[in-house]
């Protein structure tokens, strides 16, 4: 009946999802522009999708909704993989990058915010109304929208906080989706940071060890990575209500995150004979093929018509916030990063997260790798910053904020 909400059940959401990514790259093999530029597939094959369901919204023939289970669980598996894959040693060697990464996200944090705070100033607008075309729906995405969305209603006045926190969100995940690809080309082809030629093509999460037993994928390797991947899931879970109860309330895929960094730095030293997944073929697979459905379940699901809510004073914040991203990634990441490859693909990555989500991040870097080659850390250090540190940055910066 026209007008009546399409609800497409767990099976089929997550079935179409991968026929969206395979859409995705008939789309950016067909379609130049998608693939010179680094389009991420399952942002090619989404947005259509999204932009098909649009029509359907407009035409008066029903809203379409997915189920997005299966898509809050992939991301578990994602940000495990990438915790399972870090080791302190390497960390030790990126640690300098890691921490001047951390320095300029911080400071590009307050930047964010002074300019959404100030462009809402010059409408008339509060603190508040501002904070939301900043941190609290950019950075920090949707979750942190509809998780500030009450308390900047009721305790500060903002009226449809978490409506236009939702909006502003998803019209800097379409931006973020779209603006890193261009980066690192123009990098790449302008700027000169070629990989050089120890750059290999490799797995993206996985960096594959020269064992045989890590050569190739089989189901007893598959078998195991997805064991551990749970157990270490478990784990997090648990910490998570520890770290609730101490007063600490953080999401559940950064736990996981640390989770993973803590069972792969502490059993392999224990247990040297088990065969531990991190950097192995299965588990690059596996959290590959999470990133890809999380994405397309992501993009495909994006309710298009919201963007439609956004005041003109939040447009023109978010057209600011777009080209301040570029020129802060230009001009301060990609030159103290190292102007180099590995700084090219993370300027890709800063994109996705500074005015996106981190999966966004990761894919607009997965796009370039697969061009390039690999750059190993850059998929180290920004994963850590952007999951683990930005939410507790975040916290304290938009409170200091609010308390001007």
């Amino acid at each position: 009946m026209s007008g009546d909400t399409i609800t497409i059940g767990d099976f089929a959401s997550f079935n179409l999802a991968i026929i969206v990514y395979f859409l995705g790259i008939h789309l950016n093999r067909t379609i130049p522009v998608l693939n010179r530029y680094n389009i991420p597939e399952p942002v090619s094959g989404g947005m259509l999708v999204a932009s098909a369901v649009l029509v359907a919204h407009l035409s008066g023939l029903g809203e379409i909704t997915f189920s997005l289970a299966a898509r809050d669980f992939l991301l578990l598996y994602f940000f495990t993989s990438i915790g399972l894959n870090a080791r302190l040693g390497d960390l030790a060697k990126g640690g300098l990058p890691l921490l001047i990464l951390l320095g300029l996200t911080i400071g590009y944090m307050v930047l964010q915010n002074i300019v959404s705070v100030t462009a809402a100033a010059a409408f008339g607008q509060p603190i508040a109304y501002g904070l939301i075309g900043g941190t609290v729906s950019l950075i920090g995405g949707h979750g942190t929208a509809i998780a500030w969305g009450p308390t900047l209603s009721e305790n500060y006045g903002v009226t449809s906080a978490i409506e236009l926190g939702a909006a502003t969100a998803t019209l800097g995940l379409i931006t973020a989706s779209l603006l890193g690809g261009p980066i690192a080309s123009y990098l790449i082809d302008r700027k000169g940071a070629v990989p050089g030629d120890e750059i290999h093509q490799v797995p993206t999460i996985g960096l594959e060890r020269d064992e045989q037993s890590y050569a190739a994928v089989t189901h007893t390797g598959l078998m195991g990575t997805i064991l551990v991947l749970n157990l270490t899931i478990v784990l997090g879970a648990l910490l998570q209500e520890i770290l609730a109860a101490a007063g600490l309330d953080l999401p559940l895929f950064v736990v996981c995150l640390f989770s993973g960094i803590l069972l792969s730095n502490t059993v392999p030293v224990f247990f040297k004979t088990l065969t531990w997944p991190a950097h192995s073929r299965s588990l690059a697979v596996v959290s590959d093929l999470a990133l890809g459905i999380f994405l397309s379940m992501s993009l495909m699901s994006l309710q298009l018509w919201t963007i439609a809510g956004l005041a003109g004073p939040m447009l023109v914040t978010l057209a600011a916030q777009v080209a301040i991203a570029a020129l802060f990634i230009l001009f301060v990441v990609f030159p103290l990063m190292g102007r180099d490859y590995e700084a090219a693909v993370l300027s890709a990555g800063y994109a996705g997260f500074a005015l996106g989500a981190t999966p966004t991040a990761i894919a607009n870097m997965t796009a370039v790798t697969k061009h390039f080659g690999a750059a190993p850390r850059a998929f180290l250090i920004l994963p850590l910053v952007a999951a683990f540190f930005t939410d507790l940055a975040n916290a304290i910066i938009l409170r200091l904020f609010l308390a001007l």
